[in-house]
């Protein structure tokens, strides 16, 4: 199954990440800041990113824009997950290297979905 990096700030909405990616098999990380974000991508190389973009430190635009320009990281797919759901925060988000755009709540489907789509197998 995949190694999935989860960045959220929210503890709750972290957990229930957790628990769906783990019930279906993956090896899941956590960062709950776009810097973390940074620094467990590089130490874990995942699969897949979900990236929450209102977060402490550094945004999750911010993160994704670092990651991209990191050769180590630049190809690790980032599926932007947040609750900013206007037209020019989906333009923004993908703007700045993100593969997809999930508005929260997004449906355990949708999720699934995402890691189908963007984990080679």
């Amino acid at each position: 199954m995949a190694r999935i990096l989860i960045v959220e700030d929210s503890p709750t909405e972290q957990t229930a990440m957790v628990m769906l990616l783990r019930q279906h098999g993956h090896e899941v990380w956590t960062a709950d800041n776009g810097q973390k974000a940074i620094d467990a991508a590089r130490d874990c190389q995942p699969q897949l990113i979900f990236m929450d973009v209102v977060m402490p430190i550094l945004n999750g635009y911010q993160a994704t824009r670092e990651l991209k320009k990191d050769a180590a990281t630049a190809d690790i797919p980032v599926v932007m997950l947040t609750s900013k759901t206007q037209d020019s925060d989906r333009y923004w988000g993908m703007r700045q290297g993100a593969q997809a755009y999930l508005c929260k709540p997004a449906s355990s489907e949708d999720i699934l979905k995402a890691v189908e789509e963007f984990v080679a197998h």
